[in-house]
């Protein structure tokens, strides 16, 4: 009967096919099972010339398994503090005292958070996707796109009073600034409430930009 070693060719093939079959990554691209690599580590084992290599490989493998192991527990632990800090940026967006918007040039709602729905009268959800021209007045909506225009550009854009149209009753005064987003080609919009009434109209025409 021949032994394990003439079945199976030189200690070294037989260790190289047992690492790559218990790894995953056979060196000739073949799919193999657990069962196929674990009875490779077998043919290692049972013969004397071999059993050496099989222990040294077994050892290999399970301090393989306990660095997974422990890489998968940091991966978990990290995942863990990125979510956790996640939630608390959202916390602070939603915890600000003014409106803030994130708009493309034509005027499209990207994102906003809680104090910038509430602004707009309606739920944030269903703000995501309307142009935020639509709810000032058609002074104020020409003076916003003036604005972002500037921004788009690189030139500066004054901060300004803006005239929000509400559903009853007069004009809210808001007082706005305006910057380019550093993570696109989107715009951040901050609103704050000032007043209502017909101060809007002298503080808008007086704070518009340089043309």
């Amino acid at each position: 009967m021949p032994n394990s070693t003439s079945r199976s060719g030189n200690p070294a093939d037989l260790r190289t096919r047992a690492v790559s079959q218990l790894t995953g990554r056979p060196p000739d691209g073949a799919h193999q099972g657990a069962a196929a690599a674990f009875g490779v580590l077998h043919e290692l084992a049972s013969s004397p010339s071999t059993a050496a290599d099989a222990l040294a490989l077994l050892h290999e493998l399970q301090v393989h398994q306990v660095e997974v192991e422990l890489q998968a527990e940091e991966l978990r632990t990290s995942r863990a503090e990125l979510e956790s800090s996640l939630q608390r940026q959202i916390q602070l967006y939603d915890a600000m005292p003014v409106g803030c918007f994130t708009v493309d040039l034509v005027g499209t709602l990207h994102e906003l958070n809680l104090p910038g729905a509430a602004l707009l009268e309606s739920e944030r959800d269903a703000l995501v996707g309307q142009s935020l021209y639509s709810f000032f007045t058609p002074e104020s909506a020409q003076l916003l796109r003036l604005q972002l225009t500037h921004v788009s550009v690189g030139r500066e854009a004054l901060a300004c009073s803006l005239q929000l149209a509400r559903r009853m009753g007069d004009p809210q005064v808001v007082h706005a600034t305006f910057n380019a987003d550093p993570g696109g080609r989107t715009f951040l919009v901050a609103l704050m409430g000032t007043g209502l009434g017909g101060r809007a109209r002298g503080n808008e025409q007086g704070s518009s930009p340089p043309m």
